[in-house]
């Protein structure tokens, strides 16, 4: 068990050196430095095919990562102000910043997300984006609690208790941040038009 500091868990992450764990609205994340994600993949033992999320504190973080024309950018800017921060992953046209290690397979694209979840922002806002993806093994059930986490990935930092209570007390959950239990809904842009590649958490049009 490694829990650390806000601090520490920062220093971890940008550092490249650690995985780390956190909670976010949907399922708590296992993160690291986007150039660092071969190492999710191992923990995970992950095949190369499935690729990773990139999350971020802010939407306007992530439009450098994704390549489109200006009137992409604009439909793309629609759909991020309508769901996010929320339950909703976009998969884009990849720029020459992505990391290929975040999608081996298809490193032409990326999916992009901001949770609405205070701690998991307050993070990422020091850290800057993420490679993100669930806390399980591969196959397995996504783990809901930090406890599980660290029963399964001992070398992974999550928060100590006093520094997640400190955060919690400074931001606290609103109804719809709190952790539902249920994936983000990925959805990929076309040229005919957004393809619902996961059904979640969230439903377009609601």
């Amino acid at each position: 068990m490694t829990q650390v500091s806000f601090e520490a868990l920062v220093v971890g992450a940008s550092s490249g050196q650690d995985l780390i764990s956190f909670p976010t609205d949907t399922v708590p994340a296992l993160a690291a430095r986007p150039d660092r994600a071969s190492l999710i993949f191992a923990a995970k033992q992950r095949s190369l095919d499935k690729p990773l999320i990139l999350m971020a504190a802010e939407v306007k973080e992530l439009w450098s990562y994704v390549a489109g024309s200006s009137e992409e950018r604009q439909i793309w800017q629609q759909m991020a102000d309508r769901y996010l921060p929320g339950a909703l992953t976009l998969v884009l046209p990849a720029s020459d910043r992505v990391s290929p290690e975040l999608n081996p397979k298809d490193p032409t694209t990326i999916g992009v997300r901001v949770p609405n979840h205070p701690i998991a922002r307050a993070i990422l806002a020091r850290t800057g984006p993420l490679a993100t993806t669930s806390a399980n093994l591969s196959g397995q059930p996504a783990l809901q609690t930090m406890a599980e986490i660290e029963a399964q990935f001992p070398q992974v930092l999550t928060l100590s208790p006093s520094d997640l209570q400190t955060l919690q007390l400074t931001s606290p959950l609103t109804s719809s941040s709190s952790p539902s239990g249920v994936p983000s809904t990925v959805v990929r842009w076309t040229e005919s038009g957004w393809e619902v590649l996961r059904q979640g958490a969230v439903v377009l049009g609601e």
